[in-house]
């Protein structure tokens, strides 16, 4: 299982890169291992501020469908329009082409509650 070490990490799966107060965010290799084949990838929340926690947009694997949540609160500034056409890019490349959105954080400080890759792994570890 991939769990980049310059990464941050939430128990629901997705990954946060920080870049000063904007930050990607996709979901783990552990997730779409988990999902399977990802068919489709819904995100109609672009240009909207959500809080931590708040569901971002939805990914369609062959048989299921699951919410993305957001790991920090902020504005969702950009949608990653590969995944449009390639959503497999969540299967081949989740920490690189795949990411899912680009976020401009609004409280800094809610980084600290996220998992580093030791604890990460941790927490798979427990599942």
């Amino acid at each position: 299982m991939n769990i980049p070490a310059n990464l941050s990490f939430t128990r629901d799966h997705e990954w946060l890169k920080i870049e000063g107060e904007e930050a990607l965010v996709g979901i783990t290799d552990y997730a779409q291992s988990q999902l399977g084949d990802i068919v489709f990838v819904e995100v109609e929340t672009e240009g909207e501020i959500l809080d931590k926690g708040e569901s971002f947009g939805t990914i369609e694997a062959v048989k299921t469908v699951e919410d993305m949540y957001m790991p920090v609160s902020g504005e969702i500034l950009e949608f990653n329009g590969k995944l449009a056409a390639n959503p497999d890019l969540l299967n081949k490349d989740p920490y690189g082409d795949g990411w899912v959105i680009r976020v401009k954080m609004t409280n800094l400080t809610e980084t600290e509650s996220l998992l580093n890759a030791k604890d990460y792994q941790a927490h798979l570890s427990s599942l």
